[in-house]
């Protein structure tokens, strides 16, 4: 039988970037977007605080856009501040390579599993599911899920006893399958 497991995001993640006022390398969402209108043009940026000094700092959505080229409801969920519009502005690689940034994730995740009745099984096929692009370890999520240490894991990977079509080491952050043989 297929468990499924499945890992979402439980709050926002961190923004990486070098703060210009302080040391710190970490922002957190303010929830507030900023656009600014000038004559047929609009510029619109996702306001972030520092977590050391608390200065604001802006992520660029987009600079000198025509009016008429903006959804108007994407103007809309800017306007009203929308907190799914973060998390989808967050995770888009564009925005990332634009404003030169990257995600941290620790803490901001949960592995939800639906239950440990697989854990007495001989035989463990599980498909893990992403509800965000969260990269991950599949190793730590193996141990998380099944109760085990991370060394127990990678001892069960060496033995050929887990085995996926992915690479079980690396960090993943799509959809992967494996399964666990005791």
């Amino acid at each position: 039988m297929l468990n499924t497991w499945v890992v979402t995001p439980t709050c926002l993640p961190l923004v990486r970037r070098r703060c210009h006022a302080c040391a710190s390398d970490r922002f957190r969402a303010s929830g507030k977007f900023r656009v600014n209108a000038n004559h047929k043009v609009l510029d619109a940026w996702l306001l972030v605080l520092c977590t050391g000094c608390g200065d604001t700092a802006k992520l660029t959505i987009f600079e000198r856009a025509n009016v008429r080229s903006v959804r108007p409801e994407l103007l809309d969920r800017l306007h009203d501040n929308d907190h799914g519009l973060i998390a989808e502005l967050l995770q888009d690689p564009v925005l990332q390579r634009r404003n030169r940034i990257a995600l941290d994730w620790g803490g901001a995740w949960r592995l939800d599993t639906g239950g440990s009745d697989h854990l007495d099984r001989e035989v463990i096929d599980v498909s893990v599911r992403f509800a965000a692009r969260i990269p991950v370890r599949p190793v730590r999520l193996i141990a998380e899920g099944c109760g085990l240490a991370r060394a127990e894991v990678e001892r069960l990977l060496a033995e050929g006893s887990l085995v996926s079509a992915v690479r079980l080491g690396a960090r993943l952050s799509g959809d992967f399958t494996f399964t666990l043989k005791r």
